[in-house]
């Protein structure tokens, strides 16, 4: 390190820019990280430790920053070393994870051929410029690494020639970004790739997690190749793989407070947190919230609410290359968050948490009035909010941003249905396409019929391939009388401390959780199915959401409060599909307001295509056609239509024989029919009875 520290004393004679002081510094910090911790198996070092150990190893660099920044030179070189470092990040020379770094075995061989700063800072850049090339292949590399299976384990070379890139580039950005499934990723035979140079303890790490997973019995210091997933598989993720909308990359909209000349100086957005404990970036709410409490203990309930909300978005919501919104007055500045948050000292204790940011044209500013999309002064009303999500006007913003948007792949896309769909369902593709056709105009549909019609079983089906094959995607809810809107939604519920006392908690529903998938996965179509939805009592389960079925992109304040203030939107990629059994309560006895946002599609045994599936499920399975006789003559008896019977009840192979036939019969379809006569002194089993019908 000695060579390194006299080499940068005599260059900083002659060096004054921020560019220069910047790389001095990284070059240090970059040594410093590899030779002081390149034993030590899985150490890292705090970033402040590494900024200051940096000062104390060239302390001329102070003198510097100092002469450049005034007073605020340590705040400012702080954040220049952050923002340098997210070059050593994409090119995987560094991991930073718990707001500390970590070197890695490939950062230090590159090491050893960086000799002086500019060496350093030319290859940073090379690495740098080739992933702002092709950014979107990266960003559908480390999808499709997430969406290999726990158990599974591909080529990292499959993969970068699928996606159209360099090996070695692909495997310094897992190593830097450690996205989920990284790990997966391997050399043809099941080995580190050569590429990642790791060290012991990171060939440990990687086989030790792809041994819990059961993924890979170790044979030979390597995965087991029965469990490699090839190269056409691959291929079957490329075409699923999210799309651009689907890199979680969202808007925020954060309030200056007077604080825009300094932003735009220094290239940081920030929240004042003059109180709040270092948080580490990532933070779940819980923790934030406990924090809040403590460090802002005179503040009531409501402020809490608000500054947990604001301080994780802040800390863990926002994202590198998240949009960023300000505003002075009328004048707009937009930019894109260009790292992880931090907390530094500053002027007056007014911007103590930042993000590096870089602003687009800061000396040009937007128009409130004349640039900004209608829907951006809705979502900004409330002054009390200092963190706003605008992430549903992402593809404004990014225009504005100067970047190319192309609207249709960032919509969300209902695949047609295929004859093998159909086949294995039993209806004809045309009555199963125009379901998807419907769904495409309004996201919200009805299976409605007798009993036995298959509408649930159907309904989840039709789920299943809307998502493509995403079980995660799919949320099943039934209704029953007793079901509300706190169950549904959201809403208050009890929860027993440690010390014995009760509190409430804001409990989220699986709708809401359903939505809060959908916002983060824009592309992705997100499937309600809500079973039985007419034993419910529609208007109080759904309450003020009734409005957003018709009117999505509008904001309407919730029974329990927005999470952030701005309002909620149901997003587009939502869709509704139910099923109701006429049976129960007709579809007549359904209010308008629900009956004018939804869909109904009748499944009904005197028409198709149920009509026709018992009988071609029993020529399916080379079965006796007697069954689809029978249902078809005891339908023919009902005469309430509400009543009729579905195939269901006899699609299965002991409707074939006698003993199975009359079991069904008697235990499940007479019970029915003894229900809908009962008192009107009906013979249920002379009229409906096997005897009777044959």
């Amino acid at each position: 390190m000695g060579g390194i520290v006299r080499s940068i004393s005599a260059s900083l004679c002659r060096m004054f820019s921020r560019s220069e002081l910047r790389s001095e510094m990284l070059f240090t910090a970059a040594h410093l990280l590899s030779e002081f911790h390149s034993d030590a198996a899985g150490a890292g070092v705090p970033y402040r430790e590494l900024h200051d150990r940096v000062l104390e190893t060239n302390p001329e660099l102070k003198g510097h920053w100092q002469e450049i920044a005034g007073d605020a030179w340590y705040d400012t070189s702080y954040l220049e070393l952050q923002f340098a470092s997210i070059g050593l990040v994409k090119a995987g020379w560094v991991h930073k994870t718990r707001r500390k770094w970590f070197p890695t075995g490939l950062g230090r061989s590159a090491l050893a051929a960086c000799t002086d700063p500019a060496a350093l800072s030319t290859e940073l850049d090379r690495i740098y410029a080739y992933w702002e090339r092709h950014k979107e292949n990266f960003q559908t590399a480390m999808a499709m690494a997430e969406m290999l299976p726990e158990g599974r384990w591909a080529s990292v070379t499959d993969v970068a020639s699928e996606t159209g890139l360099e090996t070695a580039a692909l495997v310094g950005l897992l190593l830097g970004n450690r996205p989920e499934g990284w790990h997966r990723l391997l050399a043809d035979d099941g080995t580190l790739p050569r590429e990642a140079h790791a060290t012991e303890s990171e060939r440990a790490l990687w086989l030790r997690m792809l041994e819990e997973e059961g993924a890979a019995t170790l044979i030979g210091g390597g995965a087991d190749a029965h469990h490699r997933m090839g190269a056409s598989e691959l291929r079957l993720l490329v075409v699923t793989v999210p799309g651009p909308d689907d890199r979680n990359r969202r808007a925020w909209l954060v309030r200056s407070s007077g604080l825009t000349g300094l932003w735009l100086d220094e290239g940081v957005c920030s929240l004042p947190a003059e109180r709040l404990r270092d948080l580490p970036p990532g933070a779940p709410p819980e923790q934030i919230a406990a924090a809040v409490k403590d460090d802002y203990a005179e503040k009531g309930a409501q402020d809490h609410d608000r500054l947990t909300a604001q301080f994780h978005a802040f800390l863990s919501r926002m994202k590198e290359h998240d949009i960023v919104v300000t505003n002075e007055g009328s004048r707009i500045y937009i930019g894109e968050i260009q790292g992880g948050p931090s907390f530094v000292s500053s002027v007056g204790e007014r911007a103590n948490l930042q993000r590096p940011v870089r602003w687009h044209r800061p000396d040009r500013p937007l128009d409130y009035y004349e640039d900004l999309p209608d829907e951006f002064s809705a979502l900004v009303s409330n002054p009390d909010v200092d963190v706003v999500d605008l992430t549903s006007l992402r593809a404004e913003l990014e225009k504005l941003l100067g970047e190319p948007v192309d609207v249709v792949e960032h919509e969300m896309v209902l695949h047609d249905v295929k004859d093998a769909l159909a086949n294995e369902l039993l209806v004809e593709r045309e009555w199963l396409q125009e379901c998807v056709e419907l769904l495409r105009e309004r996201p919200q549909l009805i299976f409605y019929g007798p009993p036995g019609t298959g509408k649930t079983y159907l309904a989840r089906k039709l789920a299943k391939h809307l998502v493509g094959g995403r079980p995660e995607c799919v949320q099943l809810v039934q209704f029953h009388p007793a079901y509300a809107y706190e169950d549904f939604f959201e809403g208050y519920r009890p929860k027993k401390a440690d010390d014995g006392t009760v509190s409430f908690d804001l409990v989220r529903g699986p709708f809401r959780r359903l939505v809060s998938a959908a916002l983060s996965h824009p592309g992705r179509p997100y499937v309600l199915i809500i079973d039985e939805i007419n034993r419910g009592n529609l208007a109080k389960i759904f309450g003020e959401l009734y409005f957003l079925l018709e009117y999505r992109k509008e904001p309407i304040n919730l029974l329990y409060g927005s999470e952030d203030g701005e309002g909620f939107t149901l997003p587009p990629n939502v869709i509704v599909i139910g099923t109701m059994n006429t049976a129960d309560r007709s579809i007549a006895l359904v209010d308008a307001a629900m009956r004018r946002r939804f869909w109904f599609v009748e499944l009904h045994p005197d028409a198709a295509p149920t009509r026709d599936m018992l009988a071609k499920w029993l020529a399916d399975n080379g079965l006796s056609d007697e069954p689809a006789r029978l249902l078809a003559e005891l339908n023919s008896r009902i005469e309430d239509r509400d009543y009729r019977i579905g195939p269901s009840y006899l699609m299965r192979e002991s409707a074939a024989t006698e003993a199975g036939l009359a079991r069904i019969w008697r235990t499940q379809i007479l019970p029915l029919l003894e229900e809908h006569h009962y008192g009107d002194g009906t013979d249920v089993q002379a009229r409906y009875g096997l005897d009777a019908l044959r």
